[in-house]
């Protein structure tokens, strides 16, 4: 089927993936982008780029490593877990997280703005952390049609970004997901078993995964036990 705002994922011949130049932007505009495996990545200077990369980052949930040394860390903390109760926080607060060897953001008023309608329309999650009652870690991501695409994590406490990580993960495998997108394998995701797939083996991947009526669910949980889905 003819998609109405982007060519076919399948044909893009671009070397590094672009598939548009636009900064036009809608919830009809990122649904489609999100379903077809293209995804916004904002560059100082130049209309929003709409990349499907060549080779893209995946997550297979039977692939997951989660150290020893993490589980002991995590173990350590009284932090409560949450879905979606403050979406806008969390991606104001993924928009200025340092970031080594980054010299800025992709996150910017432009993406906000309209994610944060992405998110009123029930398309993009928050999974948050707080430590007696403040926010202190969080991350966000786009959830379609069964399919689930990481965007981006931020943590004012020492793991409490992966603490909000392995929440979203045990949400979604109990949905029944067997892998999430990860867009890139940054050397954090690949200590938790990222690895890089080929643009038709995950565009592939994805048509096989696709499932409808699949809802992240609004809830509290402490971190302890999210722990025991872990070490069951």
């Amino acid at each position: 089927m003819k998609l109405k705002f982007f060519p076919d994922p399948f044909t893009i011949i671009d070397p590094d993936g672009i598939a548009l130049m636009s900064d036009e932007m809608s919830v009809e505009i990122l649904k489609e982008a999100y379903s077809n495996g293209i995804f916004p990545w904002p560059h100082d200077d130049l209309p929003t780029l709409w990349f499907c990369p060549q080779f893209r980052g995946i997550l297979k949930f039977s692939d997951l490593h989660i150290s020893r040394s993490l589980i002991k860390s995590l173990k350590k903390n009284n932090w409560q877990l949450s879905t979606n109760q403050d979406f806008e926080s969390v991606i104001k607060h993924c928009a200025s997280q340092y970031r080594p060897g980054q010299g800025g953001t992709w996150i910017n008023d432009h993406i906000i703005s309209h994610y944060l309608d992405f998110h009123k329309a029930g398309f993009v999650h928050s999974f948050e952390c707080r430590k007696n009652g403040n926010l202190i870690g969080g991350m966000y991501g786009v959830f379609i049609n069964g399919i689930f695409s990481g965007e981006s994590m931020f943590f004012n406490e020492p793991n409490a970004s992966k603490a909000s990580f392995l929440f979203a993960l045990m949400i979604l495998q109990k949905l029944g997901l067997q892998w999430i997108d990860i867009q890139m394998v940054t050397e954090h995701m690949s200590r938790f078993g990222g690895k890089e797939i080929d643009r038709v083996s995950f565009l592939n991947l994805k048509k096989l995964s696709q499932k409808k009526d699949l809802k992240v669910p609004n809830i509290n949980l402490s971190l302890s036990e999210v722990l025991k889905y872990y070490l069951k």
